[in-house]
């Protein structure tokens, strides 16, 4: 996965004063990303109708889901330095949209910004976290 970011950051983690030029809103775009590729990846088998998957991948991939993730599923497993990104991610979120509850809209955006920062600091631990999920791929 690493070769989608620049040549200067592929192969290795990037440090702490790089990650803080980053906005928790750019560590939330990133993450957004990886979730769909993820939840993408691992709906391919079995095979099904182009219709399927993107039904499935949204189930999995909208706002409310990520929030429930992140509340029942990853918080308790988070070290104090993620919890501190799934705070900046918190306070950071934009407003909310009419769709949904600000408080929802926040988890979403701390669940993005703790999977974009994990992808560029500790993607071992990115995997380990997303594997923890209790996501069904039919």
């Amino acid at each position: 996965m690493s070769h989608f970011l620049p040549v200067a950051f592929r192969n290795r983690a990037l440090t702490p004063p790089e990650i803080n030029q980053l906005s928790p809103v750019a560590l939330a775009y990133i993450g957004d990303a990886v979730f769909e590729l993820y939840v993408r990846g691992h709906c391919l088998f079995p095979p099904k109708r182009p219709h399927d998957y993107h039904r499935h991948v949204v189930d999995c991939v909208r706002a409310e889901q990520q929030a429930h993730y992140l509340v029942e599923y990853l918080w308790p497993q988070l070290s104090e330095q993620e919890l501190k990104i799934v705070k900046r991610g918190r306070n950071a979120s934009p407003g909310p949209s009419r769709k949904m509850s600000a408080k929802i809209y926040q988890q979403a955006t701390s669940f993005e910004a703790l999977l974009g920062y994990l992808y560029l600091t500790n993607q071992t631990r990115l995997w380990e976290l997303l594997d923890s999920l209790p996501i069904v791929f039919y």
